[in-house]
């Protein structure tokens, strides 16, 4: 009787129970404003391959929440904004979709790359977040860029701003996309020189 009485009065107790916080109402993503059309053949017989790895972030972007730069030594994240995966896959993702659209390389996935390594670019994202004294989101990517011949390293900064009219989670995925690719069609210029 004890037992039944117990579990009664637990069961309203069972819908305010919680294991996490409470998701957002929409996740964030990427999308390439240049993509290889559906159903096109890459063959790396006919053209040049690159690799492009997944970049470095720094512990203020190791996590599927958005940043804001508040000061210079001071983060916050935004309320109510998260990606659907790491951002720095995100960004890889969006990538490799511009450059293989934009310079005719095919695209190789890691484990390709040791039958046909080709060039290789990887690098840090350094910046990808808000910046709250700007009022605008910053996207920097320090690229390192191995060619074909493997001779030489090269690197090169690129960086992206989208003004904002407010730090909030519905100015966040747009915005943000819009300087990700930005910076991924500077990437694909220099890469396909």
């Amino acid at each position: 009787m004890k037992k039944t009485l117990v579990l009664i009065a637990a069961l309203p107790l069972a819908g305010c129970i919680s294991f996490g916080a409470k998701p957002p109402a929409q996740l964030l993503s990427l999308t390439s404003t240049a993509q290889v059309p559906a159903g096109q053949v890459q063959n790396s017989a006919a053209s040049p391959t690159i690799t492009i790895a997944v970049p470095a972030v720094p512990q203020a972007l190791a996590t599927a929440r958005v940043p804001v730069q508040q000061s210079p030594t001071a983060v916050a994240y935004l309320k109510d904004a998260q990606w659907v995966e790491p951002p720095q896959r995100l960004f890889a993702r969006l990538l490799a979709d511009t450059v293989g659209a934009r310079t005719g390389r095919v695209v190789l996935g890691e484990a390709q790359s040791y039958a046909d390594p080709g060039a290789r670019l990887t690098g840090e994202l350094r910046n990808f977040g808000f910046d709250a004294p700007s009022r605008a989101v910053i996207v920097t990517y320090d690229a390192e860029l191995i060619r074909s011949d493997g001779k030489a390293v090269e690197k090169r900064r690129f960086e992206a701003s989208v003004p904002v009219t407010a730090i909030d989670a519905v100015s966040a995925g747009p915005a943000l996309n819009d300087a990700a690719n930005q910076v991924a069609t500077q990437v694909s210029d220099w890469v396909g020189r």
